[in-house]
Order: structure tokens, then C-alpha cells, then sequence
């Protein structure tokens, strides 16, 4: 029996036995291309593609053999080794507490609660900001009990000493963004680190402070000894993570102490040696802002990682309001205007799927939302819709206080 060869499209088939030739076309794919008229073009691979129909299963490779021609070569498969090739430089990553985040880890979450809170051991505190910036920002590390985990992003629950004069109870808990990576500033796995600001009230007759109104935890915190005790529950907190693709961009908007996850966030990609260094394929840009120089936050710190991250990794912008003006109004510069003077950076970051994280007090966010919004409307872009969007991609962060 002879078989004839005719041909559809880019496509040869034999014409015996037809099922067998067209098992993999579609019955309305044959219809439409004429039953077997050559209608279509010589390879508009209209009725068949290799890449989609065939064993190319999308790779394109079929594409990229053809458009290479002869330089097109086949790399060999790769393979896992017992030890990696001659003049490899081989480095031990700190990777004992990787998979509490990991895809198939269970993220840690209450080791304790506040009805019944761990104890931590404080190990040091150090003053963050220059005595010519306003109020007084506190540095605190602790040790935690042993399993007692947590990674960045997360909170920190503190329970305050003494009795509630108010009520006559045990003071409330209050929250507190970590500012450390889940092996803190030791990377033994076991400390934790807060950036706490102490909260005073000042008469605005006489301008002192009135002790009665102090922040109770607060100062607590922000006068605590090595070898001090500290009631502690958590961690808690999903909203503030990492991206699992290490090739996401961030975007991180603090004012304040609102840069205590940031800190984690940073120290974790571009100062640890951890496989989450390693693998950060993205970029980071942080917007900070505080009062006068003398407030910034770990600039020493950012300072380093500025000189570890790669050309173009990691951009740092500093909104130093009492000391820098902004290009809108000629004002003082705040963290809104940052953005407004580098809108179509964000905007573009965040269409091709940057996350976006805010961190500070709740009064940041009224003026950083209105600028977002004039933002997307000198771009033609319906704000609400954009932020409804960004908010089902799980681009848009926020935590504040």
C-alpha cells in the first residue's frame, strides 16, 4: 500500500491512517482550515503549533531552533553533583531557620499569648537618634525562650509590668513591628530586636512632659537593663511578608519607627548570609522619613548595604521634612512627596508586580493615599481600581498604629 504525503499549512501528515495523522488537530481546527485545502499560508502554524500542540509544550524551543539557524546549540542537561566543579568558591549560608516561610513550612504563629506570655531576657538597649532630634528612639534586644520563632514581617506582643490604675488590671498588650531578621542582630536564632520610640505627652502651657500620661510600655521598654525580664506573646502577623518570589521588587514607605520591618526586610537580602540573600533577583527601594538628620534610623546600617547590593539592587530616598523642601509646593518633604516626585518610577515598579509596603503611624497614610490618587490620575488611571487590583495581587501592604 502506498501512502501520499499532502500538506496543510507548515504542517506534512500521511494520509493513512488519518486518525493517527490528526490526532492531535482539533475536529473544528481541520473544519476551519478547509478539510485539507492548503487555504492557510506556508507556515502560519495556524492549525498546528509545535510549541503549543506538540511535545514543545510552550518552551518555544522550536521558535529558537529556527530563528538560530546553525548557532543554535543544545546545552547539556544539568545534574546534580557530589561536589561542585574545580575552582568553585563554596560559602556556608546561615540556613537553620529557613523553613518557617518556606512553600510546604507552617509559618510561626502564637509560641504564646498574651493570657499566658513567654519571657524574654533583655540583653541590651541603645539610643538610635542624635540629641538634637525630638523625643528618644530605643534599640532593644532580647533573648527569647528556647522554640520561641518568628520571621520578618511579623509582631511582637509586649506586656507592660504593674497594675492599670484605671481598671485595676494587668496593663493590655501592645504590638510592635520586629526590626530583626528571624536569626536577629546574634543570628543565633534565639533574640529579637524592637525599635521603640518613648511615648510623652508635653503641656502645651508649660511645655514639660506630664509624667501621668506617659506611654506605660513604651517607656517601660525604653528603660529597660541587660538582665531584665519582659512578658512577651506572639509572634502574630500575615500582612507584612516577603514575597515568595525572590525576583519581586519591594517598595517600603516608613516614617519613623515604622522602619522596624524594614530593617528586618533588608538585613535578610542584602547583609546575611542566608540562600534569601542569594536569591533576591529583585530590587528594593526605600522611602524613610523623620524630622531632622540626627533622626535617621540606622542610616549606618543602610550605609552597608548600599555598598553590598549590586548596581541598581537597592535605592534608599530620605524625607528629612524640617531640613529638605519638596519640588510640589516648595514646602517641607515629606514621605508623600517623595512619591510624587518619582510617581511614574512607583507606578511602573507596581505594574510589573512590585509590592508595596507602609510602616508608621496612621496619620501617614490620608496624604500618602491622595497623593496616589492625583498620581494615577495624571496617568490616566482610575485609582480605586488600581488599588482593588493591587489589593487581589497581594501588592499592597499596610501596617500602622
Amino acid at each position: 500500500m502506498t501512502m501520499r504525503l499532502f500538506y496543510i499549512g507548515a504542517v506534512a501528515a500521511a494520509s493513512l491512517p488519518s486518525a493517527l495523522a490528526f490526532s492531535a488537530i482539533a475536529p473544528d481546527k481541520i473544519k476551519k482550515a478547509g478539510a485539507g485545502v492548503p487555504i492557510h499560508s506556508s507556515g502560519d502554524l495556524s492549525l498546528f503549533d509545535p510549541n503549543e500542540n506538540g511535545l514543545r509544550q510552550g518552551t518555544n524551543d522550536l521558535k529558537e531552533r529556527i530563528t538560530s539557524g546553525k548557532s543554535y546549540t543544545i546545552l547539556p542537561p544539568q545534574t546534580i553533583v557530589d561536589a561542585p566543579p574545580a575552582g568553585t568558591i563554596v560559602e556556608e549560608a546561615q540556613h537553620f531557620l529557613e523553613h518557617l516561610d518556606s512553600f510546604d513550612g507552617e509559618l510561626p504563629l502564637n509560641f504564646a499569648k498574651p493570657p499566658a506570655p513567654a519571657t524574654a531576657t533583655v540583653l541590651g538597649r541603645a539610643k538610635l537618634i542624635a540629641d538634637d532630634a525630638p523625643g528618644d528612639i530605643e534599640h532593644v534586644i532580647m533573648k527569647l525562650p528556647e522554640g520561641f520563632h518568628y520571621v520578618e514581617g511579623q509582631s511582637l506582643s509586649v506586656i507592660p509590668p504593674g497594675i492599670d490604675a484605671k481598671n485595676g488590671r494587668k496593663h493590655k498588650p501592645r504590638l510592635y513591628s520586629i526590626a530583626s531578621t528571624r536569626y536577629g542582630d546574634l543570628l543565633d536564632g534565639n533574640t529579637i530586636s524592637l525599635c521603640v520610640r518613648r511615648a510623652e505627652y508635653y503641656d502645651p502651657v508649660t511645655g514639660l512632659v506630664d509624667p501621668a500620661k506617659k506611654g506605660v510600655c513604651s517607656n517601660f521598654l525604653c528603660d529597660v537593663q541587660p538582665g531584665d525580664e519582659v512578658s512577651v506573646a506572639g509572634p502574630v502577623g500575615k500582612t507584612m511578608l516577603l514575597p515568595k518570589d525572590p525576583t519581586t521588587d519591594i517598595i517600603m514607605i516608613a516614617t519613623g519607627t515604622g522602619i522596624a520591618p524594614f530593617r528586618g526586610f533588608m538585613h535578610r537580602l542584602f547583609m546575611e548570609n542566608t540562600l534569601a540573600k542569594h536569591m533576591f533577583g529583585g530590587s528594593a527601594w526605600l522611602v524613610l522619613g523623620v524630622p531632622v538628620s540626627g533622626g535617621l534610623l540606622y542610616k549606618e546600617e543602610f550605609d552597608c548595604m548600599m555598598r553590598n547590593a549590586s548596581p541598581g539592587q537597592l535605592k534608599i530616598d530620605y524625607a528629612i521634612s524640617r531640613e529638605m523642601t519638596n519640588t510640589i509646593d516648595g514646602g517641607k518633604l515629606y514621605v508623600q512627596h517623595v512619591i510624587a516626585q518619582n510617581g511614574k518610577e512607583l507606578f511602573d515598579r507596581l505594574d510589573n508586580g512590585a509590592n508595596v509596603y507602609f510602616c508608621g503611624l496612621k496619620g501617614m497614610m490620608p496624604p500618602i493615599l491622595e497623593t496616589l490618587e492625583m498620581v494615577a490620575e495624571s496617568q490616566g488611571v482610575v485609582w480605586s481600581e488600581k488599588l482593588s487590583a493591587l489589593k487581589k495581587n497581594n501588592q499592597w501592604h499596610v501596617e500602622v498604629y
